[in-house]
């Protein structure tokens, strides 16, 4: 899935010096902080971290109110969703208008009807409510299902997802995945009948090989010279 990122961060973490016995314990609470947040300064959401202290003799900084300045390196794993990229993530809900989805568990999409392929039509099946294809009969969008959608936009504050099922490579992860290995199976077999229709013609024609070329060429040559000597007598 795209919009996960690796990202390595130098940071400094500010600590009451009552946490001075317990600074390891105040540092992951710190970054702890963090998670599940949008974050403009790593653009986007801190999903996990690992870090390393830098310099374990922090700086006392001078105030009213003194703090402790603990140097780290960090190594962050984001989620920064951006258009046109692709999501995978799992329906919650569907409505005749909408499709609700959760990705990675926290953050919230919609995919909207004017965003939905005309592929897929709105019905109702024993009681539940879900979009199918007209062309695929079963690629079937229902509550439970995991999709691939594109990101149209994304509201930082709330971290809530606008979608798309507009391109042909979007829709449920499971047909598509068995779609691409017939669609790959098909291919494969297209090119096997040219090079068997290939190899057919040439059989038709006839092949000549480089030995064959040599004995031809030197029955050519010793016929000519046998009609020059009796050319010449």
């Amino acid at each position: 899935m795209e919009g996960l990122k690796v990202s390595d961060a130098n940071m400094v973490v500010y600590l009451h010096p009552s946490k001075s016995n317990k600074f390891y314990e105040a540092i992951l609470r710190e970054l702890s902080s963090l998670l599940f947040k949008f974050n403009e300064n790593f653009d986007g959401v801190v999903l996990a971290y690992e870090f390393n202290i830098l310099d374990k003799n922090a700086k006392i900084l001078n105030g009213i109110h003194p703090y402790l300045a603990v140097r780290l390196k960090a190594k962050l794993l984001l989620f920064s969703p951006k258009p046109n990229m692709l999501l995978e993530g799992k329906v919650v809900k569907v409505t005749q208008g909408s499709i609700h989805v959760i990705v990675l568990g926290f953050s919230s999409a919609v995919i909207t009807d004017e965003d939905i392929r005309n592929e897929f039509v709105y019905k109702t099946k024993n009681g539940e409510e879900v979009f199918s294809s007209k062309v695929h009969k079963r690629h079937v969008i229902k509550v439970g299902t995991m999709i691939r959608f594109l990101v149209k936009s994304l509201d930082e504050e709330i971290l809530h997802i606008s979608g798309s099922l507009a391109p042909d490579h979007t829709g449920s992860i499971h047909w598509l995945a068995n779609h691409l290995e017939d669609v790959t199976v098909t291919d494969r077999s297209k090119k096997k009948r040219r090079e068997d229709e290939e190899e057919s013609v040439l059989q038709d024609h006839g092949t000549v090989s480089v030995e064959a070329l040599s004995i031809n060429n030197h029955r050519r040559s010793k016929k000519s010279k046998e009609k020059r000597r009796k050319a010449d007598s």
